[in-house]
């Protein structure tokens, strides 16, 4: 073999030697994760909770009789518009039109007694007056036996007409109680509104309230004035909501408009959710009514409704991606020897010395990461207000979930490469 031809397999080897090296030594070095980066800015952040409920009326009676009887005239329908006092029905007045009748004839007798006693009274009063003239007179005319039958008369005659009397205004009881009744086959509206429910037909019997009210309503008016969405809050939110807070309630029933409103009312005791069978096992939530503010006239009671309650607001406050904050354990948080660094969410929070602590992975200069701990204020619907433990400009770990949870203090990173937008063509003939 020629001299040429060994340096020739010699150079040959030492290349396949070299690239060999250089494999191993890639192989072995650190290898990028790929992360989304993000810088933290100043943005306005709107905190807010959001709950599902009804539209319902403020204002809603149930009407139901206070008498039994066959309904002979029904006025109204589903949906019609009432005024305050306006005839609704009328219930049989033929046994109570002769309640009044037998009642007024009752009163009658009664007075009538009333006269005849207080005639015997006075009839009675005169007998011993006229026996006490002739007893002063001539002293043995009248025994004193006479004399005391004359007396027990008149004390017997006042009793009974003092019985009449009160007979008599039994009687005008009776006459009242029985016109009441009878006006309670008239029933009329008590408010204006819209008839929202109509349970009855002209023909059926109307029940009386008291034996059954769900069964004894006879219709539903609604004032549709003023409009309200009652939410069910959970009890980890409802401390935020405050009355007079600004509302943005979405109708199902319009899902192309929004509407405004504000919260008039939160509920002092819970609502236990339907079909919780243990107390660990109970989700406790609070109502909270809305008002809304400019509903359109085609709402209706009960109408599906997803209410935003607006509980905060910042306006250019730096912030941070909700996906960037992560926990991690950290036994000391101490910043460049500095006075210990507070962390936590809002007013909650978590003292020095603790293991777990909130934060973000804050991107050096050489592209490898560092825990910080953050203190966070109010959450947006993608941000959270930062309120100590970075400065404006730095880069952070803004996703993915998988990177965040498996990245650790001086991982080296890279930035991810957001895939091109593919460019459609539209083929036209």
């Amino acid at each position: 073999m020629s001299k040429r031809a060994k340096l020739s397999i010699f150079g040959i080897l030492l290349v396949l030697l070299v690239g060999t090296a250089a494999i191993v030594a890639a192989t072995r070095g650190e290898k990028a994760v790929e992360v989304r980066v993000e810088a933290v800015e100043a943005r306005d952040l709107v905190a807010s909770v959001t709950a599902s409920g009804k539209v319902q009326p403020r204002t809603t009676v149930d009407l139901s009789a206070d008498i039994t009887g066959r309904i002979v005239n029904l006025r109204v329908r589903e949906g019609d518009t009432v005024t305050r006092g306006q005839l609704l029905l009328r219930i049989d007045p033929t046994q109570y039109e002769a309640a009044v009748q037998r009642s007024e004839a009752s009163l009658a007798s009664a007075r009538a007694q009333a006269a005849q006693s207080q005639a015997n009274w006075n009839q009675a009063k005169r007998d011993l007056a006229r026996s006490e003239e002739i007893l002063a007179a001539n002293p043995a005319s009248i025994t004193t036996e006479q004399m005391e039958k004359l007396r027990t008369s008149v004390e017997i005659t006042a009793a009974v007409a003092e019985a009449s009397r009160h007979s008599v205004e039994q009687a005008v009881a009776g006459v009242r109680d029985a016109k009441n009744n009878l006006s309670k086959t008239t029933i009329l509206a008590p408010m204006s509104g819209r008839v929202t429910r109509l349970n009855v037909e002209e023909g059926e019997t109307a029940i009386m309230g008291t034996m059954n009210r769900d069964a004894a309503t006879l219709l539903t008016i609604s004032d549709m004035a003023v409009l309200e969405t009652r939410v069910r809050v959970d009890e980890t939110d409802v401390s935020r909501v405050k009355i007079g807070d600004s509302t943005v309630v979405q109708i199902d029933a319009f899902p192309d408009t929004t509407f405004l409103g504000r919260v008039v009312q939160i509920s002092n005791s819970s609502l236990r959710a339907a079909g919780s069978t243990g107390a660990a096992d109970q989700a406790v939530d609070y109502e909270v009514t809305v008002q809304l503010l400019n509903p359109p006239d085609a709402t209706r009671p009960d109408f599906s409704a997803t209410a935003k309650i607006i509980t905060d607001s910042r306006s250019a406050v730096l912030s941070i991606p909700i996906i960037a904050l992560t926990v991690r354990e950290h036994e000391t948080m101490t910043d460049a020897g500095g006075p210990p660094v507070a962390v936590g969410r809002g007013s909650r929070p978590i003292e020095v010395g603790k293991r777990d602590a909130e934060g973000v992975f804050v991107i050096g200069a050489d592209n490898k990461v560092s825990f910080r701990p953050v203190r966070v204020g109010i959450a947006g619907e993608k941000f959270f207000e930062v309120l100590e433990g970075l400065q404006p400009g730095e880069k952070i770990v803004a996703g993915t979930y998988q990177a965040i949870r498996e990245l650790r203090d001086g991982a080296l990173v890279r930035q991810m490469q957001e895939p091109a937008a593919t460019a459609t063509t539209t083929k036209t003939s």
